[in-house]
């Protein structure tokens, strides 16, 4: 069974029609996704452990400035792009990624700016109480915020825009840079 109102293929559908340029690691993370959403029963479960489960983050772009929201993740210990689990509830794809970055920074999603599949992102996750390692097959959705006003929450101890300036510092993933490339 599902865990949201969408089905594996409208989810492939989407995946099949993002085009990772020359982004070898995004275009393995889609072919790794397709494999997912073809053969597996609940690629939105977050309990589909084998071979992993789909995960949604918010590329937010700052409403004025060259910057981006990230977020220090408090458990992995990194700065990351909000995002997480999809959620039954959740309308699509996108909208889990929004409803991430609310959550984590409080940020306000632009409503007028229309969302995009800016990256595709598979890695592990390490294993945690009654969860093994695992695969997240991340889908990475590019948004607009409509106010520079965000904050820290439990699941984000530290929020910050950054600049590109900021990316070695941040120890930013390659394919989030990559990711932040292709919508810029």
């Amino acid at each position: 069974m599902n865990a949201a109102p969408f089905t594996p293929n409208q989810c492939c559908a989407i995946v099949e029609e993002f085009d990772p340029g020359g982004d070898g690691l995004a275009r393995k993370s889609r072919e790794l996704t397709i494999q997912l959403l073809r053969h597996t029963n609940a690629p939105f479960s977050r309990d589909q452990f084998a071979p992993g489960h789909i995960t949604c983050t918010a590329l937010v772009l700052h409403p004025s400035e060259s910057k981006v929201l990230f977020m220090y993740h408090h458990r992995l210990n990194r700065w990351l792009l909000p995002g997480g689990h999809v959620e039954t509830n959740d309308p699509s794809l996108a909208a889990a990624a929004a409803r991430e970055a609310v959550e984590e920074t409080t940020v306000t999603i632009d409503n007028g700016t229309r969302a995009l599949l800016a990256g595709i992102d598979v890695h592990g996750i390490p294993p945690k109480r009654d969860e093994p390692f695992h695969l997240h097959h991340d889908l990475i959705w590019r948004f607009r915020a409509a106010a520079d006003e965000i904050a820290v929450t439990d699941e984000a101890p530290r929020v910050m825009w950054a600049g590109n300036c900021d990316w070695d510092r941040l120890e930013v993933a390659e394919s989030i840079r990559n990711s932040i490339r292709r919508v810029r």
